[in-house]
């Protein structure tokens, strides 16, 4: 059959192997081509049935086994109809898919009741081993029991957790009954273990201790390491650290009582049983309590603990470290080191032996892991030597403002009797010539005023606190610098300058008279008392003014007097300007308030004379002239209080505008008068020279005042200038009798124009005082014709 398979080549079958590929054939080569492949396929076919032939039996036998593969075939596919009518006939599948449902089901609820079981055997182990832990308590097999304790809270645990089931919280809460009773147990150990006997004053540590009475007992070792299993070392040390501290630690830093500590050993069989700690008193003219005695009680106290409670152990002895070394230190800082601190700079290099002392001190502690050795914060007492001069500044700042305060406090803001307005020696020299603590110099005033002994006393003390500013470090001239500024910030916190309100109630005049009111008490009543005054037209409220001018003068200066020998670190950070303006404002705001209250004061009497009208009536013509009485005693009271007190031109600008608000106001009410009888002129002019007559010595004051004021302005102002309607007013007078000619030709000269008078004013005072006639007509047109 190799034939069959093999291919044949047409060039083979021809006679000549050179044709072209590209030549076409000849007729010849044709049919020679068509004959030989015509053997050639008989040659084939012969080759053919020579192999059928040979091989007859194996097709037959591949025919017969295609024949039964068919046959059988088509016998599965009628197997297969038949089993699908039945089943279309009768569910079976259904059956089957419940069987294996009931299947699982029932191995779910095998493997969950194997779980449960398992849950049980546990939960029944857990509560026989709660069991064996009271059982331990009571046979005294405290780390026994102590074991299990902790074992078990790692598996009941301690908070409840979500859709737990209801036995684990019933085993937690007999968990945690086991646990307080195991910790009751261990701290009355501690507490029977470790006790400090008032009578004998010593403290007694027993090693070993009997459980119920019984003959067998516990060693202290055993507790300590049960209370650290457990987890409650911190629990358990902290009565015998409260007892350390309150009777041991606290007698050994108080230098007022001195004593000394004796260890004791007492055995039985060999054996220690007792460490006792005797505190022995000691003669305070032999033994000096210095650092070096402090620190070596201590020392002792705290080994005594290390061998006799905490058996060498490290981190027992931390713990029982960090219960009681915070407050062992704050001891020592507040009973001997804050009262060691140098109070003069020249005594600080002394303190360099307690900053080495502490420091040796420190190091024996960490050997013994009492404080940490890593932990900066634990050496506390290094921590506050080393800033011994922090601690030195703040010392002083509290004294300098506690000095500030005293000044504030007991200062009564009165005006020396030598500075009042009737001492002769005042009137025939001035304060120009006076040297006192009252009287000061303002710095950019070129001039002096009177102050309180509070401000002269507070100036005094900030001068002095810069001043050693410059001699100091860095650290100390920063608080001495904010020292000095919170000292003039005093001044404004006593005083009250903008007050809302004012207590009606009695006080002393005095208020720091009272040495049992607390500093704050004084404050507040010293407060209420100028509140008071500033309510009041007194000379208290004057020399306010002038103290915070006082202070915002001296404020200004500050910077340019000290602050080149500031030390560099903080001369850029020194301000002082800033509080300048402020005091400004309340001078100025004490100063407009007293004047508005003398103004207020003059308004109501000048009320008192009902506009002046009908003067011509005796009843009415007194009550005008006691109104002018009124008005002429409050300015002469306010003349008696500022002229002494207050600086020349500022006195003379006050009253210059008290003065204004009297005759305008006077001026005004004359002027809107619509008739007016001769007799009643009269005596309205009358009026008019006796408030100007019993005022004259008030005016020279103004003169006077402002004479003085010429050496730093260069000129003099009238009081014309100073009062533009006492011109006016003196003018008034005199049109109050003038004939109505007189009257016209010294408007139409501009004469009544300068005085203050208006066309209005003047048409309505003609027509007032005269009756209509072709005369007034012809003055009132002139007036209206004028033309300035």
């Amino acid at each position: 059959m190799d034939v069959l398979f093999n291919s044949i080549n047409v060039r083979d079958l021809l006679s000549s192997h050179d044709l072209d590929e590209s030549s076409p054939l000849s007729a010849p080569d044709l049919r020679l081509l068509i004959d030989r492949l015509q053997f050639q396929s008989l040659q084939i076919k012969s080759k053919v049935q020579a192999y059928l032939l040979s091989h007859h039996a194996d097709f037959s036998d591949l025919f017969s086994r295609c024949s039964e593969a068919a046959s059988r075939s088509e016998q599965i596919s009628d197997s297969v109809s038949n089993l699908l009518a039945l089943i279309s006939d009768h569910p079976v599948d259904a059956e089957i898919r419940d069987t294996v449902s009931e299947i699982e089901k029932t191995m779910k609820e095998l493997k969950a009741k194997r779980e449960l079981l398992g849950l049980v055997k546990v939960i029944v182990q857990l509560s026989e081993r709660l069991k064996s832990v009271q059982e331990d308590l009571k046979n005294g097999r405290l780390l026994s029991a102590a074991e299990a304790v902790r074992d078990l809270k790692k598996v009941v645990g301690t908070v409840a957790e979500e859709r737990e089931p209801v036995v684990y919280g019933l085993l937690r809460k007999e968990w945690a009954e086991c646990f307080e009773e195991i910790q009751g147990i261990l701290v009355k150990f501690m507490e029977n273990a470790v006790r400090f006997e008032r009578e004998p004053n010593k403290l007694r540590v027993k090693l070993r201790l009997s459980v119920d009475g019984g003959t067998h007992g516990v060693e202290l070792h055993t507790i300590m390491e049960a209370m650290d299993m457990v987890g409650i070392l911190d629990y358990g040390l902290a009565k015998v650290a409260d007892l350390m501290i309150k009777h041991v630690i606290t007698p050994a830093v108080d230098c007022g009582s001195p004593i000394s500590f004796t260890e004791e050993t007492n055995q039985d069989l060999g054996q220690k049983t007792e460490m006792i700690l005797k505190i022995v008193s000691c003669d305070p003219k032999l033994e000096k309590d210095d650092v070096d005695i402090i620190y070596s009680k201590i020392i002792m106290v705290v080994k005594f603990c290390y061998k006799s409670i905490c058996f060498q152990n490290g981190s027992w002895m931390r713990c029982f470290g960090r219960l009681t070394w915070p407050r062992i230190a704050e001891i020592i800082i507040l009973n001997f080191l804050s009262k060691v601190v140098p109070d003069d700079a020249s005594k600080l290099a002394d303190f360099q032996k307690i900053i080495k002392c502490t420091s040796e001190f420190e190091t024996v502690l960490k050997e013994m892991m009492f404080i940490s050795a890593s932990d900066n914060k634990d050496e506390r007492l290094s921590n506050f030597t080393q800033n011994v001069e922090v601690h030195f500044a703040s010392r002083k700042k509290t004294e300098i403002l506690a000095k500030a305060r005293n000044f504030l406090l007991q200062c009564d803001f009165a005006v020396p009797q030598e500075y009042m307005g009737t001492s002769p020696k005042l009137k025939y020299s001035g304060i120009a010539e006076h040297s006192s603590d009252h009287v000061v110099d303002l710095l950019f005033l070129s001039e002096r005023c009177v102050v309180s002994e509070a401000a002269s006393q507070l100036m005094a003390l900030v001068h002095q606190t810069l001043q050693d500013v410059c001699l100091s470090s860095v650290k100390v001239a920063l608080e001495f610098y904010h020292a000095a500024r919170d000292a003039i910030l005093l001044y404004e916190a006593v005083v009250p300058v903008k007050v809302n309100f004012c207590p009606h109630w009695d006080l002393n005049p005095k208020p720091i008279a009272n040495p049992l009111l607390s500093l704050y008490h004084l404050s507040q009543a010293l407060r209420a008392y100028l509140e008071r005054q500033l309510d009041g037209i007194n000379q208290a409220a004057v020399l306010i003014h002038n103290d915070c001018l006082y202070l915002s003068q001296e404020i200004l200066g500050l910077a340019f007097e000290y602050r080149s020998e500031f030390p560099s670190a903080i001369r850029e950070h020194a301000v002082f300007l800033d509080m300048a303006p402020r005091f400004h404002l309340m001078a100025g705001e004490v100063l407009q308030r007293q004047i508005q209250l003398v103004i207020f004061n003059l308004k109501k009497a000048i009320d008192g004379a009902d506009g002046f009208q009908n003067t011509h009536q005796m009843q009415q013509y007194e009550s005008a002239k006691f109104s002018i009485d009124q008005v002429v005693f409050i300015l002469e009271k306010v003349h008696i209080i500022w002229e002494p007190v207050l600086l020349p031109s500022t006195y003379k600008i006050s009253m210059s505008m008290v003065l204004e608000s009297v005759f305008s106001r006077m001026t005004k009410d004359i002027l809107l008068l619509d008739d007016l009888a001769a007799e009643e002129t009269l005596q309205l002019q009358r009026l008019i020279h006796l408030m100007l007559e019993s005022l004259s010595s008030l005016l020279e004051s103004l003169i006077v005042a402002d004479q003085k004021g010429t050496s730093q302005e260069g000129f003099t102002h009238p009081l014309d200038d100073l009062i533009p309607s006492l011109n006016k007013i003196r003018k008034l007078a005199d049109l109050l009798d003038m004939p109505l000619k007189s009257i016209t030709t010294a408007w139409e000269s501009g004469e009544l124009v300068r005085c203050g008078f208006t066309p209005s004013e003047m048409e309505d005072f003609i027509k007032a005082i005269f009756a209509d006639s072709p005369l007034r007509k012809e003055c009132l047109w002139r007036i209206e014709s004028a033309n300035f």
